[in-house]
């Protein structure tokens, strides 16, 4: 979430760039300013995309505002994404295709399927299966005939990704996933199996996120930490499982909706109420032992999950060229309709 990861716009983050406003900085706009600050290579335009992603912060405050007006003497941090390969090559891998035009693709992307090529994992990607897929239909972003990725799913996540195929496309849908669906272009919907039955059939989850003892995981952290990023997830249990054996562990399949999409964000705030997702190997780790009080095949089954239990079944937006509205939907993929079957049975 970020994305991700809505789990979309999920970047593994090096050490920030931190700079400071001199005198001639006084009454610029913030991106105008850092623009002139990070070099030729940094466009205004992909300032402007870090600062609604996020990921600059001024006095340890995040900004969002690119029109901010600077003063003299303050601290800019920017988290820079690490740096992608120039060329990723197209290869033939197989793509569960939803929908093609001349400005997108809609893919139901497999649990296992990294999306974007980068550390350990240069091949064998998303992007890397696009680009061999859309040939010469691939008009390219920046110049560059490669797919615009606006949103992201954790490689072990399945569902529905939209993905651009020209600048126009890449812009609207950017902008569509910067803002999160406020102006009602935009709704997102995942299917969580997470463990326990969560107090209220509805909830909202309202927690900044930030780094966590390493670079990749994240976690709930204050508000005023510098790396602090807001992050909103509002959740409904659409079944329960187990709640009349009283010896059993208990399970719920939740529906999350993401007003924000920060990475690994539905897993961290679900971990964080106490129900973290099953099989999530990242921030389920504690209740791994719960599988321990269900009975077989059950309790197998639930062992040999290999991934956490995390589906975006339903991506609605509106076309960047006809302006349509359009609804996708991915059914549960069928090792996590077994594990769902599973606990139904209890």
């Amino acid at each position: 979430m970020s994305a991700h990861s809505e789990e979309t716009q999920q970047f593994i983050e090096a050490a920030p760039i931190v700079l400071q406003a001199g005198g001639d900085a006084v009454g610029q706009r913030l991106d105008q300013w850092l623009a002139g600050q990070l070099g030729p290579d940094m466009s205004r335009s992909r300032v402007q995309m870090l600062i609604r992603q996020g990921a600059v912060s001024i006095g340890g405050k995040v900004v969002e505002e690119a029109k901010r007006k600077m003063s003299a003497g303050e601290r800019v941090a920017v988290e820079m994404p690490e740096p992608e390969p120039a060329e990723p090559r197209g290869e033939a891998i197989a793509l569960d295709i939803l929908y093609e035009d001349d400005e997108l693709i809609v893919i139901n992307k497999p649990a296992g399927l990294v999306v974007h090529p980068g550390a350990g994992n240069w091949t064998g990607t998303l992007v890397n299966a696009l680009i061999h897929h859309c040939g010469d239909s691939l008009s390219g972003i920046g110049g560059v005939r490669r797919p615009g990725i606006v949103h992201r799913l954790d490689k072990e996540t399945s569902g529905v990704m939209v993905v651009a195929k020209t600048d126009r496309a890449h812009k609207a849908l950017s902008e569509a996933f910067a803002d999160h669906g406020r102006t009602g272009d935009l709704e997102r919907a995942y299917l969580a199996l997470v463990w326990g039955i969560p107090s209220r059939p509805t909830g909202t989850v309202d927690a900044p996120l930030g780094r966590a003892a390493d670079r990749v995981r994240r976690a709930v952290v204050p508000q005023g930490r510098d790396d602090a990023r807001h992050a909103v997830t509002h959740f409904s249990v659409i079944e329960r499982f187990g709640e009349r054996q009283k010896d059993l562990a208990t399970a719920s399949l939740v529906e999350c909706r993401l007003e924000t999409g920060r990475t690994h964000q539905i897993r961290v705030h679900m971990a964080h109420i106490g129900h973290p997702v099953v099989g999530d190997p990242d921030y389920g780790q504690a209740f791994r032992t719960k599988a321990n009080r269900l009975p077989e095949p059950l309790k197998v089954v639930v062992n040999a999950f290999p991934r956490q239990a995390l589906h975006a079944w339903l991506l609605e937006f509106r076309h960047p060229a006809t302006h349509l509205t359009m609804r996708f939907e991915a059914p549960i993929p069928r090792d996590m309709e077994e594990l769902v079957g599973g606990f139904r049975n209890l």
